[in-house]
């Protein structure tokens, strides 16, 4: 139970602190704007400082698609990967539901909680963008996080990678490559946030099937290089 506790606070913490630089500090919002920049490095902060703190417990997915990719690299069981993304849905809903009640009365112009969307016309683009970007993310978790990885800089890795992958991707559909930082939000934003949301859900997990069976491709050509 502890490991499903410290995703769910992971998670919390990733959408109270990335989605509140986006409520708080984002460009067009009341209070002096951080921007694109700002917002990315605050979900890549949130990352760093949580590998940091439960990733010896959890091994800190915080992510749905993370969770996906290592259940088919074979790292983890099934019922741990159903249970991890219950407890991370469970946290980014905590996480949206503190960030609606600071933010209502803040006079924010846009977002009460940060919600993924994309413009009219653009749900191909904003599908394609998910796929990839979550794609490059979970690859790189999978990656650094490998037994013969760097891991002690797994962290900092993964983090850095968010922060770039935000750096792109915002602009599109204020990216989400995670499920749950896109499920909890959508549920107070309502609206279209609600009527996008399979975007934010299917696209993420396509991307973190198709990292997971692109890494155990290399990893396998890898180990036959060598031996």
């Amino acid at each position: 139970m502890k490991k499903y506790l410290a995703e769910m606070i992971g998670t919390m913490v990733l959408v109270l602190m990335g989605c509140g630089a986006a409520v708080f500090a984002g460009a067009g919002q009341p209070f002096d704007p951080v921007g694109t920049l700002g917002v990315a490095f605050a979900f890549g902060l949130s990352v760093v400082a949580m590998a940091y703190t439960i990733g010896s417990i959890s091994g800190c997915h915080i992510n749905p698609a993370i969770t996906l990719g290592v259940l088919l690299t074979g790292r983890m069981s099934g019922k741990d990967a159903g249970l991890y993304i219950v407890f991370q849905i469970i946290g980014a809903i905590l996480g949206s539901a503190i960030l609606w009640f600071l933010a209502k009365e803040s006079g924010s112009t846009t977002t009460l909680t940060g919600a993924n969307g994309f413009a009219e016309g653009q749900m191909a683009q904003a599908f394609v963008a998910e796929t990839i970007f979550t794609f490059i993310f979970v690859l790189v978790v999978l990656g650094v996080t490998a037994k013969n990885g760097l891991n002690k800089f797994a962290g900092l890795a993964i983090g850095l990678a968010l922060v770039l992958v935000h750096i792109v991707c915002i602009p599109i559909t204020g990216t989400s490559v995670n499920p749950a930082r896109s499920i909890g939000p959508a549920i107070f934003q309502g609206g279209a946030a609600l009527a996008q949301l399979w975007v934010f859900i299917v696209a993420p997990f396509l991307g973190a099937v198709i990292a997971a069976f692109v890494w155990k491709g290399i990893t396998v050509e890898n180990e036959m290089e060598t031996t």
